[in-house]
């Protein structure tokens, strides 16, 4: 590796300002840790089943939504986005499964919003570990 780095260095290609022979030897050595996740079991499974539903930019979009528009159906939503309804009411269903959203049925609507208690357990899980 020596004489491959050796040249591009005395061209000025790149620079190399250290010392290998001043590292540390231990190459497993692990730093400190700086937060704990003391979580498992249920709550391991919610807190994955949360994030994994929010990693989708259409389901982050429509949590963006929901916040602003809380009591929408899902015709509001399909407005909103540029999608089918199908897959509107199968991004939401992955929300509610999740715990981010729950749905009111009023007369033949269902009318959807944040899941209050769910999102105050999940500020709780992140505030205790991180």
């Amino acid at each position: 590796m020596a004489a491959v780095i050796g040249p591009l260095v005395e061209r000025g290609i790149i620079s190399y300002n250290y010392d290998v022979g001043n590292m540390p030897n231990n190459t497993n050595s692990i730093p400190k840790a700086c937060c704990t996740l003391d979580i498992t079991g249920f709550d391991q499974k919610r807190l994955l089943a949360m994030f994994k539903a929010l990693g989708n930019p259409v389901r982050f979009e429509i949590m963006k939504f929901l916040v602003t528009h809380p009591g929408s159906i899902t015709g509001d939503i399909v407005d909103f986005l540029p999608i089918a309804q199908a897959t509107t009411s199968q991004h939401l269903a992955i929300l509610r499964e999740a715990g981010w959203i729950e749905g009111i049925i009023e007369g033949p609507a269902v009318n959807y919003r944040l899941n209050e208690e769910a999102i105050h357990w999940f500020r709780s899980i992140i505030n205790r570990n991180f």
